[in-house]
C-alpha cells in the first residue's frame, strides 16, 4: 500500500474545497486529511471537522474566530488568522496543501506554502495573476513544486506530459462561453444576478460564475497561464467551446495538437493535483461515449466581451497590472451581485482603474498588497449603475 499524502485544504467549505474532501473520502487508502481552514461558514465546517477529524484547523474571520467552541469537541488543534494558516501550511505533516480560498485572499497562504517547500495545489487563479513571477520566483528558490487544478490550466499541465516543453508552440484555453454566449453588448445592457447566475454547463461560486459570463475568468487564465507555464501571450490563444468537454490544446511544433476531454466535473483536476503522477479510479464522471454527437468550437466575440483584450495587455505588460486588474474585477463583481454596477460596467471600470494605476515593472509583495486596496476603493468610488 502507498504511503498516504497528507492535505491541508484552505478554503474547505467553498464549492473547490468540498469538491477535493470529496475527492479526499474517495481515496482514503492514498489521501489523508490532516487541515482545514475556513472563513465564515462555521456550520459546514463544524460538519466537516466532525467528519474528517483533522488535527488542525484554521478559522480566518476576525468576527468568527471567538465561536472556535462550536466546533466538535476532538483531537483538533484550532488556529486562528494569517498565522494559523502559515502555521498549518508550515506543519511538517502536511506534503500538500490545496489552495481553494477565492480571490486575492488566497495570496498569503499560497506564498507560506510555497516557502515551505510543499506540493501547492492552486485552484485561486488569483494568486498567480496578481504576482505571478513573485510566486513562481519563490516555488524554485524554496523548491516548492506548484500542480493547477482550475480545469484549463489542468489540461495543459497534463498534455505538457506528453511532448518536451521547448517543442511546444502555442497553448489554447477552452471556455463555454458563459450564459450569454451568441449575445451582443446591446443585449447585456439590463442583465440581472439571476441571469449572470444561470451557467449552461459548470456549478460554481458566485464570483466565478459572473466572471465566467463576463469572460473575465477567460482574462484571468491568460495570465495565469503567462506565468504557470512561461509562455508569452502571443502563444496562448482562446476559443468557445460551449459543451465544456475539451479543456484545453496543446499545439507542438510539428502541428500535432493534443487536447484534454473529461465532463465538467471538478473532481477530476483536483484528483490529478493531489496524486500526480498517479492515475487511480475516483469520483469523477466519465464522459458517455454512446451520447457524445458533436463538438462545437468559434472564437469569442472581443466586441461584446472586451475582458479578454484585457487580459493579453495585462499579460504582455506584467508588472503591477495583473495585481489592479483583479483587485478591481473583485470589486466590481461584489458591486454587480450588490445592485450598485451594471453588468457590462463590470469591465469597463475594470479598464478605467487599470489605466490609471502607477505602473511597476517589478513590484514588491507589498506594492501589490497596497494597489490590490487601491485598486478596491477606486471601484468603489465609481458612480451608481
Amino acid at each position: 500500500m502507498p504511503t498516504r499524502r497528507r492535505i491541508a485544504v484552505l478554503g474547505s467549505t467553498g464549492s473547490i474545497g468540498t469538491s477535493t474532501l470529496d475527492v479526499i473520502a474517495h481515496c482514503s487508502d492514498r489521501l489523508e486529511l490532516v487541515g482545514l481552514s475556513a472563513h465564515s461558514n462555521l456550520e459546514l465546517l463544524a460538519e466537516q471537522v466532525a467528519r474528517y477529524r483533522p488535527r488542525l484547523v484554521v478559522l480566518t474571520d476576525p468576527e468568527t474566530q471567538g465561536l472556535a467552541s462550536s466546533l466538535p469537541p476532538g483531537p483538533c488543534k484550532v488556529l486562528v488568522g494569517d498565522k494559523g494558516v502559515r502555521e498549518m501550511v508550515s506543519d511538517p505533516e502536511v506534503d500538500t496543501v490545496v489552495v481553494a480560498i477565492v480571490g486575492a485572499a488566497g495570496l498569503l497562504g499560497t506564498l507560506a506554502a510555497v516557502e515551505a517547500g510543499k506540493t501547492v495545489a492552486v485552484a485561486n487563479k488569483e494568486t498567480l495573476v496578481m504576482a505571478g513571477p513573485l510566486v513562481m520566483g519563490r516555488a524554485n528558490e524554496c523548491g516548492a513544486t506548484i500542480v493547477p487544478i482550475d480545469s484549463e490550466h489542468s489540461a495543459i499541465f497534463q498534455l505538457l506530459q506528453c511532448g518536451r516543453r521547448q517543442d511546444v508552440e502555442r497553448l489554447v484555453l477552452t471556455g463555454s462561453g458563459g450564459p450569454f454566449r451568441g449575445k451582443k453588448a446591446a443585449d447585456l445592457e439590463n442583465v440581472t444576478v439571476e441571469e449572470a447566475l444561470r451557467h449552461p454547463t459548470w456549478r460554481m461560486g458566485r464570483k466565478i460564475t459572473i466572471d465566467s459570463a463576463t469572460l473575465m475568468n477567460k482574462a484571468l487564465e491568460i495570465i495565469e497561464a503567462r506565468w504557470l507555464f512561461g509562455m508569452s501571450a502571443e502563444q496562448i490563444g482562446v476559443v468557445i467551446h460551449p459543451e465544456s468537454i475539451v479543456h484545453s490544446f496543446v499545439e507542438f511544433q510539428d502541428g500535432s495538437v493534443l487536447a484534454q476531454l473529461s465532463p465538467p466535473d471538478m473532481r477530476l483536476p483536483i484528483q490529478y493535483a493531489l496524486l500526480y503522477p498517479e492515475r487511480v479510479p475516483g469520483p469523477s464522471r466519465r464522459l458517455d461515449w454512446a451520447a457524445l454527437r458533436v463538438l462545437h468550437f468559434e472564437p469569442p466575440d472581443p466586441e461584446t466581451f472586451p475582458a479578454i483584450q484585457l487580459g493579453y495587455e495585462t499579460a504582455r505588460r506584467g508588472g503591477t497590472c495583473g495585481a489592479v486588474l483583479n483587485a478591481a474585477n473583485e470589486a466590481a463583481v461584489q458591486r454587480f451581485l450588490a445592485g450598485t454596477l451594471r453588468f457590462l460596467d463590470i469591465t469597463r471600470v475594470c479598464r478605467a482603474v487599470l489605466e490609471s494605476h502607477a505602473f511597476s515593472a517589478q513590484p514588491s509583495l507589498e506594492e501589490l498588497l497596497a494597489l490590490d486596496r487601491w485598486a478596491r476603493q477606486e471601484v468603489e468610488n465609481w458612480p451608481r449603475g
